[in-house]
């Protein structure tokens, strides 16, 4: 609403969002006015004005304009000073009516579907909200609002235009005190659609409250009225095909309403009667006749539904089934019953249903009244809402569409009649000369239809009421008899050959003033009369039913006078109407839709074009426009316009009238494109305006850009002033806080660092209060040091803090703990690959550590699962040892027994034995069981001696083998043949037994060059260089 606001705020925006008052155009023409409606329309904004007219065009969807903030926005503010808005109007019409202490109404009118019922129930929210609070005005305001729920429910039903239409009139009252508080309220309602009861139109519902009674009440009410969940079930609701409306929730407003009656003070003991009238209907549609031998009426075997009728309504059932069937007739003393044929029986059961549903809406409306009613005797003004049928053109008209049409050519006429008034007046007024309006006066069709004896009115009733075999037809040809020269009625009879072509011969043709429509005659006889035959009118005064008694009973049962008409009564309504509303001031709303497939966004030109004319927008702003298009009050032309002129700005201290007439010629406006009113300025040409505005909004800049800069000169000054003032009062108190703080921090130091001497003297005694503080900072110290300095590793055993003596006890501890934390972590963090690896570390320490010279080197290097690849074995020889689960593999140099020729081979560790292999052969298999002992020497050689027993001659000897993974090899062998204790360091020579009972030996001595060679001796010689220590 902000944006619209800001859009909105100047006449500058026009060419954007259109002009916001139809009475500034340019051009008066139809397509002018089309043009502005269809461009505001498509910035959402759907409020426009014709002077204080109110044009509002359904968007269908929500927009956020009417929450409480903008409630407060447009309370108490001018009429034009914000964008257009159904709260502007309703506000203005308040305030005038508070101001002035007279009446006024509020005349909502559009066709089908436009949204009457939304404005009256807005306008109705924001009196709510505007007006002042007590506890009682709450509740009056509470039943105003929730009236609105019930009557639509008992009034409003589906059609195929709208599904929320209302089928009757109503003018709502609201009054208010001296004081502006609204203290009560009362409704008239006119012409309810009782036809709708009994029949539907397809794609259209009856009543919304008998879908709601059968989709949200309870199992138990629906058994107590003998209803089932099934709208299917029941004729009067079917005929239209649409029970079930999607857009529509009849759960849901069930609730609604059920909640509504008791804000209305409609009481528990009420509701059942009421709803029980409500069933009883829906059981008179499912009563049906067959003939008889005679062809006479005979109710059919459902006598359940005829007994629920008679119980709901509190009635006998042979009485009521006797008036289905039979018409009592009275001659002098005697009764005579007629028995019905089936025509006059379903008359006679829908007559009855249309009775009591619209005498129940009645005794509703008068209900909702008395608990609205102000019972203070003091003067009321009133604020009217007359929210009634727009006109209707349907493909089907009968005789509920020519009593709506001819209730808008009515509203048409007094429109016009009050506006021009209005416009006459406010020019006497202000001494301004008044020039006549060319407009299309509906008088004469108003005449067509409610002229005594002539009008087609009186002609219908006539027809009711003369003796003899009257018809729809007879109806009509009496109407061509009469009107045969008019020139707003037309008939197949009397029509040229063209337009005969367009009409029914049961059809006649009325000219309004929105345009043609078609009456179809049938049924207008039977919908005029609208009569319940006395025994059944009768029956009903003696009803049990409290509702029905008191609505049947203010009916005379003696009166033998034949009732009016319908149309008479609507028409006897209307003149009052008309009469209540000529002693008011008036306000305008009306409502267009801007589609009639109910999409949002979706501007249908042709549509909106055909609701402009017949809703006589053209001819409103032609007697707007008539003469002066704006008129202002001189203070606030003054106001607005004033920085114009440099006599008037800042201030004019004279009559504001003269200040006017300065400003004006200074602008330069010609003598005939204003006039000077006694309390107004009338300006004759929207350009005029136009000019001046845009002038004003250049001015406003240039006034914005000055304004700003002496207010900042100013406010500048002020704020320095104010801050220099500020800081030489902080600086003060700041400099003797911190002189304080000073103060205090020195005395605290001196008395510290006194305990700290004493503390230091004494350090050495037990603790005292004086070197307690000194001993606490002691142990602080070492523990904030210890703290930065603690060993990182498990193997930092040196960068401990030393401690002073009173924290040596402490010191030790800490350590403890300390490294059984590191440990702690160290092998947490160890995993399971590297907890393996260092196991197989551990047995190659325990072997060879302290005995082997070239074990220290090693310790550094990994162990790894296998020294060759399975891929690098030759596939025979893994399988003739597929048996065996391989363990380790490694190469090795084999040294001959005899000779000692070194040959490179593959020695491979299994689960039982140890394979030498050469290629694809295996030249020895030693098993783990006949290994008595492994030697290696004390030196860097890689030389290893494996000592096999040898109880045969013909068997192998022990076996010579360099390796240079020696530790790796070793410490594997002796975890996979268990073999640690057999692993032995030699220092000097290593005998070998190179077959049984023949032995050799390997001698080992130190050299500046490794080799292995065969001695003179005949033994093999391994020399080997010394380790290199640091």
């Amino acid at each position: 609403m902000q944006v619209q606001l800001d859009m909105e705020g100047a006449l500058t925006a026009r060419d954007r969002v259109g002009i916001q008052d139809f009475v500034l155009l340019d051009e008066t023409t139809e397509e002018a006015f089309i043009n502005n409606l269809k461009k505001r329309f498509s910035n959402d904004l759907i409020y426009t004005y014709i002077g204080t007219l109110l044009v509002s065009l359904n968007p269908y969807k929500e927009l956020d304009i009417y929450n409480s903030k903008q409630m407060d926005i447009y309370m108490g503010v001018n009429f034009f000073e914000l964008p257009p808005h159904i709260y502007a109007l309703a506000d203005n019409a308040y305030h005038t009516m508070l101001t002035e202490y007279n009446n006024h109404f509020i005349l909502i009118s559009g066709e089908s579907g436009a949204g009457k019922t939304e404005a009256s129930k807005k306008i109705l929210q924001y009196y709510a909200v505007s007006c002042p609070s007590t506890t009682l005005l709450n509740t009056v305001r509470d039943k105003m609002l929730m009236s609105n729920p019930v009557l639509e429910a008992f009034g409003n039903a589906k059609t195929l235009k709208n599904d929320n239409s209302s089928r009757f009139g109503k003018y709502m009252d609201i009054q208010f005190d001296s004081q502006g508080d609204a203290v009560g309220g009362h409704i008239l309602n006119y012409l309810l659609e009782k036809s709708r009861v009994v029949h539907q139109n397809h794609g259209e519902r009856n009543f919304h409250i008998f879908y709601q009674l059968v989709e949200g009440a309870g199992d138990e009410l629906l058994q107590q009225l003998g209803l089932e969940r099934d709208c299917q079930l029941y004729k009067y609701l079917t005929q239209g095909e649409c029970a079930i409306v999607p857009s529509i929730n009849d759960k849901n407003d069930w609730k609604t309403v059920k909640n509504a009656l008791q804000v209305v003070n409609i009481d528990e003991s009420y509701n059942n009667h009421l709803f029980s009238i409500v069933a009883s209907v829906l059981h008179l549609g499912n009563l049906t006749f067959s003939p008889d031998s005679k062809g006479l009426a005979t109710l059919r075997s459902n006598s359940d539904e005829l007994q629920w009728v008679s119980n709901l309504l509190g009635v006998d059932a042979e009485k009521l089934h006797e008036g289905f069937t039979f018409r009592k007739i009275e001659a002098k003393n005697d009764q005579i019953l007629s028995p019905f044929t089936i025509d006059h029986a379903i008359y006679a059961r829908d007559a009855l249903a249309k009775a009591i549903y619209g005498q129940t809406f009645t005794w509703l409306v008068n209900r909702i009244n008395e608990s609205m009613e102000n019972t203070d005797p003091s003067r009321k003004t009133v604020i009217g809402l007359l929210d009634i049928y727009g006109f209707e053109v349907f493909y089907v008209n009968s005789f509920e569409q020519f009593c709506i049409n001819y209730c808008n050519e009515k509203l048409q006429q007094l429109f016009i009649q009050l506006t021009l008034k209005a416009e006459q007046e406010e020019y006497e007024a202000e001494g301004i000369e008044w020039e006549p309006v060319q407009f299309f006066n509906n008088k004469i069709i108003c005449d067509l239809v409610e002229e005594k004896h002539r009008g087609i009115i009186a002609i219908l009733d006539e027809e009711c009421l003369r003796p003899g075999d009257a018809t729809d037809l007879t109806f009509l040809e009496r109407l061509e008899d009469k009107m045969a020269n008019h020139p707003h009625f037309v008939t197949h009879k009397l029509a040229d050959k063209m337009t005969r072509k367009t009409l029914e011969r049961g059809d006649f043709r009325l000219l309004h003033y929105a345009g043609e429509v078609t009456y179809c005659v049938v049924g207008f006889l039977d919908k005029n009369n609208d009569l319940l035959y006395r025994n059944i009118k009768d029956l009903m005064c003696q009803s049990k039913n409290v509702i029905i008694q008191k609505c049947f009973s203010t009916l005379d049962p003696g009166n033998r006078k034949r009732p009016e008409t319908v149309a008479t009564q609507f028409k006897s309504s209307l003149l009052k109407l008309t009469e209540i509303l000529m002693a008011k001031e008036a306000w305008y709303i009306r409502c267009l839709k801007s589609n009639e497939s109910k999409q949002k966004g979706q501007f249908d030109e042709a549509l909106v074009r055909h609701q402009v004319k017949y809703l006589g927008l053209m001819e409103h702003l032609r007697v707007r426009r008539a003469g002066f298009a704006y008129r202002r009050k001189y203070d606030i032309f003054l106001q607005r316009y004033k920085p114009l002129c440099p006599a008037t700005w800042p201030h004019w201290r004279g009559d504001p009238a003269d200040g006017v007439e300065v400003l004006v010629q200074h602008l330069g406006y010609l003598p005939n494109e204003y006039k000077m009113g006694r309390t107004k300025i009338f300006i004759r040409h929207p350009r005029t305006l136009y000019a001046t505005e845009d002038a004003f909004e250049r001015c406003k800049h240039e006034l914005a850009t000055r304004l700003q800069a002496k207010y900042k000169g100013y406010k500048a000054k002020g704020e320095f002033r104010k801050q220099k003032e500020a800081a030489t009062k902080i600086e003060t108190c700041w400099r003797g806080v911190q002189a304080r703080k000073e103060r205090e921090k020195r005395a605290w130091a001196v008395k510290v660092i006194k305990q700290f001497i004493k503390g230091y003297m004494t350090r050495g005694q037990a603790k005292t209060t004086d070197n307690s503080e000194y001993l606490a900072f002691v142990r602080q110290n070492f523990l904030n040091r210890l703290k930065e300095n603690l060993p990182k590793t498990v193997l930092d055993k040196t960068t401990w803090y030393s401690p002073p003596p009173v924290c040596s006890e402490t010191s030790e501890i800490l350590r403890k703990l300390h490294y059984r934390l590191l440990v702690r972590k160290y092998v947490r963090g160890i995993t399971p690959q590297r907890k393996a690896q260092l196991q197989l570390k551990l047995v190659a320490s325990t072997l060879f550590k302290g005995k082997k010279e070239s074990y220290p080197q090693s310790i550094a290097q990994p162990f790894v699962d296998t020294r060759i690849n399975e891929q690098d074995i030759n596939p025979r020889v893994i399988q003739m040892i597929r048996n065996e689960h391989i363990k380790y593999t490694v190469p090795v140099i084999k040294y001959d027994r005899n000779g000692f020729k070194p040959r490179p081979r593959q020695l491979i560790l299994t689960q039982t034995a140890a394979y030498v292999v050469d290629d694809a052969k295996i030249k020895q298999r030693v098993l783990y069981t006949s290994l008595k002992g492994i030697s290696v020497s004390s030196l860097t050689d890689a030389i290893v001696v494996f000592h096999i027993t040898c109880e045969d001659p013909k068997q192998k000897g022990d076996l010579v083998m360099q390796c240079d993974y020696l530790f790796e090899f070793l410490t594997k062998l002796s975890v996979i043949a268990n073999k640690r204790d057999a692993i032995h360091v030699v220092q000097g020579s290593i005998k070998i037994e190179v077959q049984a009972g023949k032995e050799n030996g390997v001698d080992f001595s130190i050299g500046p060059e490794p080799m292995v060679y065969k001695g003179k001796n005949g033994h093999l010689m391994v020399v080997t260089t010394r380790t290199r220590t640091r």
